[in-house]
């Protein structure tokens, strides 16, 4: 979908209690950070941008157009203590974006507000297209996918970097989103976790269409094949995709799915092994091109060496986005795909 939301944005970031609950916010700010004018926040909440703290009608006053919903419970539900806070920005000017799965619309408040305000709610993972079942049939084009050992692990942010890194050498390259971050981040794409499980894999088809040989779709992975709950819309994105390369995604000092504490997440080799299993069912020439390794729990020098110590036991470049780029991952995807 095309995501029309008028800049500048106000952050809601609720009352979270720690940043994994305010991913939205904090991807947005992270890559679109010039849109960023303000946050609001709620007694309670443990998370802070560093920007200017804001009510709905301080931000009219100072230009902002939009309050996104920067949070991601599980459920994806809008709380009952919200509602106010959202009625308000409606009455101030404000529109009202959301990603989570409850719509706006549904809370009657919050409708009817909108409706005598006649400010817009944006419901951005509420899909746009009708999606058919996928069909396997091979695209012209290049594709790489983001895949993870867990939920919230850093796929999106491996994604956008690879995406931004390949622009920066001239190549031809678009970051395709499949989560309500990276398509208010992108202001385009699919919230594939919404579509209609026979679906999935056509929905991922349609976000990657036939494209120039050269040219490179970046895929933003969803879930992970090891996970309970979510292995079933990460399967339908790997075949819908067709990747042509993947990079893997960790966190490290990880050893269980986060919140599925009896699960243990199996090593990156045994990682690689599934994933590349799937994935030869619609592209048997799929292939790892390298490893993206969050290390933001660690210092610079157990980071380091953590990095050194997986690129040598995989045999692949590893990399942390954000604290040193994915110019080597970059420099394996060109040397494989020539």
């Amino acid at each position: 979908m095309e995501a029309s939301i008028q800049s500048p944005y106000l952050l809601f970031l609720a009352d979270v209690p720690d940043d994994g609950s305010a991913k939205t916010a904090m991807g947005i700010w992270q890559w679109r950070r010039e849109l960023c004018a303000g946050q609001l926040r709620l007694p309670g909440c443990e998370v802070n941008l560093g920007l200017p703290e804001l009510k709905p009608a301080e931000a009219v006053q100072r230009g902002i157009r939009t309050m996104i919903v920067g949070v991601a419970n599980d459920g994806g539900f809008i709380a009952p203590n919200w509602v106010a806070t959202i009625v308000a920005a409606l009455e101030a000017g404000l529109d009202v974006a959301s990603g989570l799965h409850e719509p706006l619309a549904g809370v009657p408040e919050i409708a009817v507000a909108a409706k005598r305000t006649s400010r817009r709610l944006i419901e951005v993972r509420q899909p746009a297209e009708s999606f058919k079942p996928g069909t396997g049939i091979k695209r012209s084009g290049k594709r790489l996918l983001t895949v993870g050992t867990d939920c919230a692990i850093g796929k999106k942010y491996a994604a956008l970097a690879i995406e931004k890194e390949m622009r920066s050498r001239g190549i031809d390259a678009d970051f395709r989103a499949t989560g309500q971050t990276g398509i208010f981040i992108s202001g385009r794409g699919v919230a594939i976790d919404s579509v209609v499980s026979d679906f999935v894999s056509g929905a991922a088809e349609w976000l990657s269409p036939a494209a120039a040989p050269d040219h490179w779709d970046i895929i933003e992975g969803q879930g992970a094949l090891f996970h309970p709950a979510y292995a079933g819309v990460t399967l339908g994105l790997i075949h819908g995709s067709q990747p042509d390369l993947l990079v893997l995604c960790h966190e490290l000092g990880r050893t269980h799915l986060g919140g599925f504490e009896g699960f243990a997440i199996p090593s990156l080799e045994s990682c690689m092994e599934t994933y590349l299993a799937a994935a030869r069912l619609t592209n048997p020439r799929a292939r790892f091109a390298g490893v993206s390794l969050n290390t933001s729990r660690s210092g610079e020098a157990a980071a380091a060496r953590a990095l050194a110590e997986t690129s040598a036991r995989l045999s692949l470049p590893c990399c942390d986005p954000i604290r040193n780029g994915v110019g080597p991952i970059v420099d394996n995807i060109l040397s494989m795909a020539g």
